[in-house]
């Protein structure tokens, strides 16, 4: 729930701004629609699974190996065509690729690595993806156009051993410009927990636990509304971005 919720904060907070933001759901396990208080109805199909769209684009069969297909399918028109709009925010919902780096040569991983490309190199706008944990979606050529991994932990062992293994994964393909997000901080101790933790990664900020987070959840509802310490949490992060 953490990194949606951060994802959700800095997409409401940029769009007030004035940015256009758009804002991808790699993350098979995660629900950014929900966050963003999308209505069901509306609920996107992940690109991952159109298999005649991939089909068409790759010239290729979604699951298939080997045979030829086309490395460079035309994607530069899919964040327009299958994508929604909430209260300025627009949302796309990507799905997920092989594991461990994208060692499978497969049409709809081909598909959606270019269209990560795409979207980090070929359009003006905010981009925020939403990944699972772990750099999966990223090559070393859209690396270099990350201005920030944001790497989202709590208070506890564990979320510091993730983190550690995301910024190694982040380095194996040259992504270093990686930032820190505390959350559910319940005071003072748990802060000074994350500092000595991740004593050589920058911080952006600490998000306090709130339980109207953690009841909008279960609600249905973004993390954001009607809470405006979630927001002026969420000010100090983007000011630092």
């Amino acid at each position: 729930m953490g990194k949606t919720t951060v994802v959700a904060g800095l997409a409401r907070v940029l769009t007030d701004r004035g940015r256009k933001v758009l804002v991808i759901d790699a993350d098979p396990a995660s629900n950014l629609a929900l966050a963003l208080g999308i209505p069901r109805e509306q609920r996107l199909k992940p690109i991952s699974e159109m298999k005649e769209l991939i089909e068409e684009r790759t010239e290729a069969k979604p699951g298939s190996m080997g045979g030829f297909f086309k490395l460079n399918p035309r994607v530069d028109d899919l964040p327009d065509q299958f994508s929604v709009e909430k209260d300025g925010i627009r949302l796309m919902v990507m799905g997920t690729v092989q594991k461990g780096g994208g060692g499978c040569v497969c049409p709809e991983n081909v598909m959606l690595r270019n269209l990560v490309a795409h979207l980090l190199l070929g359009r003006n706008e905010v981009v925020i993806l939403d990944m699972e944990a772990g750099v999966e979606h990223l090559g070393r050529a859209t690396a270099k156009a990350v201005n920030k991994l944001i790497v989202v932990v709590e208070p506890g062992q564990r979320s510091l051993e993730v983190a550690q293994k995301i910024r190694q994964l982040a380095g194996d393909i040259g992504l270093e410009n990686i930032g820190l997000v505390g959350n559910k901080v319940r005071g003072e101790a748990d802060r000074e927990f994350l500092l000595r933790g991740m004593p050589d990664l920058p911080f952006l900020g600490f998000i306090a636990y709130d339980s109207r987070v953690v009841e909008a959840d279960l609600s249905g509802k973004p993390p954001f509304d009607d809470n405006p310490d979630f927001l002026l949490s969420m000010e100090s992060i983007a000011d630092r971005l």
